[in-house]
């Protein structure tokens, strides 16, 4: 069993295949937590806590006569708030009568086969026999509140999940004023903090800091998860590597403003709390009605954050991500870089028919295809096509692309609209808007409420239609515009607060109801790139729009900051034009293509100004791709060199669990004259196997191995140990030029290694 129930000492463990989580009720109902490390028996930890005095720390009422026992420094699951935790609150609220907080104490428990879901939001997923369930039912007497605590626990992925359920089981209305996922108490170590800051055009950048005494805030308040802070944190023993040492991350599975603290108190404690972000939240319970607060995803490792990075990326893809079309999207060309709102149906026919005899599976209409819409100044909300651009209408070119042996994909922003719109004129209180102020504007449009039921029901309904009678096969869902004005016409004044919260509920729903009708239909995920790449977005879109920028040097950052958390099949890659449109670099042809490997692959940029030998590149790198799809989707992935590429050569790699491949990458940043190669350490071989390098591409072009400047490395039938190329590693010779670039296959040959040559 994951979870035990030890009755004698009151404590509730929970074991993944490596670790063990272990909590325990005290004497006067408090929900302590004792543990989360390595697995270890099941017997009782508490005595890893010295009860010591609390210094002008209070006392619960019971524990009056003590001064060794206090909330204010005990490690809790779900800490309380004006009860004498002068620590985070996991939940704050106020009662009709104006009194705020709560005490909550254990009432019961109970241990279910299978995961728990949550209603309205998404959740990871597992059959009975992948997952068992912990409730913990909490409850603070004087108002009534109940809190149901969620723990799924899935042994043979290592991870547990966290969620509660706050249920207002008294007879007087409740205002939730926060209301987390997760509170977890880590009593002992020396921790430093990884957090994912960054801005549009440059997400995920990876920052590692110590901790100091006091809060550290990783947050958004701009109605999406954002570029700007994603919601995942790791904590990082100061010694902890790649590859060594003891990491905890905490991943929540939510698409708003969203907030998580990290405190260093008095006594050394740290505790992560995470959830909505309360600044712009507020919830009102009538007696009866609960409130899901969104998921957390825990995992917890000693072999540092390569390990870290594997156990989310597996668990994301088995048990966050509900489409069967993950890592199975066709290689695709969009529209936007190539023709931007400048196309006619016949030009875009032409489009199609040199993207398929390059080998192009998809062609994705982009921006401009619906309403009035030549420019990002109108026609949002207006989701029927613009005949004066396509006069045969979608489904003709829909039929003429499915012709040349293609499928077709479309751009759609259904979230947002224009002033300049038929819908805006119809409905502008479905806008958000504040009463009586003009409001800001992003990209000329506003938001709609997407809480409204009316919204949500229009939207399905116009886009279900385009969908079924276009034969649409995918659709790239963006969302350019951060939420201001957040005021809902539909709400009353004092449940305004709700209006933020609701947004994303009526997102997930729409989200839901499409995926649902149409499952044969690939969803991607994009906010301005990459402004809502979160696990919750995953669970409806199997890849999300990694970056607005598709500059191939500054793709190394980005894709590898969000390799640390997410799967490299759910992050949306392209080769795009050079010089690049974002920054103005040129990057080798090859290169860009290495760098758009480790994604989903496909091709922002205009056929017809190809060159014939790019053309032929492109076909190369089109079957190399297909080649190597399952290896770099589902294959670990090792990021060879420091995350935030500060050196000259950026090197990742990609292994199969068993060992019977590894693909190494390698990006020369910045060339050195009278340099000494490029030295790195493969991972994830067999240390007693032997291997040879099947292939070498050297920028985009296959290398014949024996009749290469670089045959003096790669010389064919040339055989290394696993344990060789861990240990002691590979060196390149010096790869002079704009942006180098190389791969090389190793592959696992069936012999014995006498020697090396």
């Amino acid at each position: 069993m994951a979870i035990i129930y030890n009755t004698e000492h009151r404590t509730i463990t929970l074991h993944t295949g490596r670790t063990t989580y272990q909590m325990q009720i005290d004497p006067n109902g408090h929900l302590l937590h004792l543990y989360y490390g390595a697995r270890v028996p099941d017997t009782s930890l508490a005595y890893l806590y010295v009860l010591t005095d609390c210094g002008f720390s209070p006392n619960s009422y019971e524990s009056r006569y003590r001064r060794d026992i206090s909330l204010d420094i005990l490690p809790q699951e779900y800490s309380s708030c004006n009860t004498g935790d002068y620590r985070l609150p996991a939940l704050d609220l106020s009662a009709d009568n104006g009194a705020w907080g709560t005490d909550l104490r254990y009432v019961s428990h109970d241990i279910l086969p299978g995961k728990y879901h949550l209603p309205g939001l998404p959740a990871s997923f597992g059959s009975e026999s992948e997952a068992e369930t912990l409730s913990v039912l909490l409850k603070d007497e004087a108002t009534g509140t109940e809190v149901t605590l969620l723990y799924g626990v899935f042994e043979d992925a290592d991870m547990i999940t966290r969620a509660a359920m706050i249920r207002n089981a008294g007879s007087r209305t409740i205002r939730l004023e926060k209301a987390s996922s997760l509170c977890l108490d880590v009593p002992f170590g020396q921790w430093d903090l990884l957090h994912f800051h960054g801005r549009h055009c440059m997400e995920r950048m990876p920052e590692r800091q110590r901790l100091i005494h006091g809060i550290q805030t990783v947050s958004s308040r701009r109605g999406a998860s954002s570029h700007h802070q994603n919601p995942f944190v790791v904590l990082m023993d100061h010694a902890a590597t790649e590859t060594s040492g003891v990491c905890l991350g905490a991943m929540l599975a939510y698409s708003g403003s969203h907030r998580t603290d990290i405190e260093l108190d008095q006594t050394g404690l740290v505790r992560i709390v995470s959830g909505i972000n309360e600044d712009t939240f507020a919830w009102e319970l009538a007696p009866g009605e609960t409130f899901s607060a969104p998921e957390v995803l825990l995992c917890w490792t000693d072999q540092g954050l390569g390990d870290i990075s594997h156990h989310y990326h597996r668990f994301l893809l088995n048990h966050m991500i509900r489409s069967k079309l993950v890592n199975r999207c066709p290689i695709l060309i969009n529209t936007w870089e190539a023709m931007m709102f400048d196309f006619t149906a016949e030009r875009l026919m032409h489009f199609a028919q040199d993207a398929a005899e390059l080998g192009i599976g998809m062609l994705v209409l982009d921006d401009g295809w619906f309403g009035n819409r030549n420019s990002d100044n109108s026609g949002l909300g207006d989701w029927t096509v613009n005949t004066s651009k396509l006069p045969g209408g979608l489904l003709e070119i829909a039929n003429g692309v499915h012709a040349l042996g293609m499928k077709f994909g479309l751009w759609i922003e259904p979230e947002m609209v224009n002033e300049d719109s038929d819908l805006y004129r119809a409905h502008p209180d479905w806008a958000l808007s504040v009463p009586g102020r003009k409001p800001s504007m992003g990209r000329n449009q506003l938001v709609l409420d997407m809480g409204r039921c009316e919204v949500v029901d229009a939207l399905f309904e116009m886009l279900s239609t385009l969908i079924s009678q276009n034969g649409i096969d995918y659709i790239k869902w963006d969302m350019n515009r951060n939420m201001t004005d957040i005021y809902s016409h539909a709400l009353p004044e004092e449940r305004q607060p709700e209006a933020s919260h609701r947004y994303i509920l009526g997102v997930y729903d729409l989200m839901d109801r499409l995926t649902t009708a149409f499952p044969e239909v690939l969803f991607e995920g994009c906010a301005g790139g990459g402004g809502r790449f979160d696990a919750g977005m995953l669970y409806y879109t199997p890849q999300i729009w990694c970056s607005d920028d598709t500059d191939a040097i500054e793709r190394l950052t980005i894709q590898m900051g969000t390799s640390v958390g997410y799967p490299i099949a759910t992050v949306g890659a392209h080769v795009s034009i050079c010089p690049n449109q974002q920054t103005g670099r040129t990057v080798p042809f090859g290169t860009r293509a290495l760098t758009a490997m480790s994604g989903t692959f496909g091709y922002e940029l205009d056929p017809a100004h190809l060159t014939e030998e790019e053309k032929s590149q492109v076909k190369g790198q089109i079957e190399r791709f297909k080649k190597l799809r399952e290896l770099i989707g589902t294959g670990r992935y090792h990021r060879l060199s420091d995350f935030n590429c500060e050196q000259d050569v950026v090197a990742w790699e990609f292994s199969k669990e068993d060992g019977s491949q590894a693909l190494l990458n390698l990006v020369v940043t910045h060339p050195r004259a009278n340099g000494h190669g490029s030295h790195v350490k493969l991972r994830g071989l067999c240390s007693d196997a032997v291997y040879r390098i099947a292939e070498a591409v050297f920028e985009g072009r296959q290398i014949v191995l024996e009749s290469t400047s670089l045959s003096e490395t790669l010389l064919e039938d040339r055989r290394f140990s696993g344990a060789s190329l861990m240990q002691a590693g590979f060196t390149l010779p010096p790869l002079l030029g704009d942006y180098p670039s190389v791969q090389l296959l190793f592959e696992r040959v069936d012999e014995v290694l006498e020697c090396v040559r």
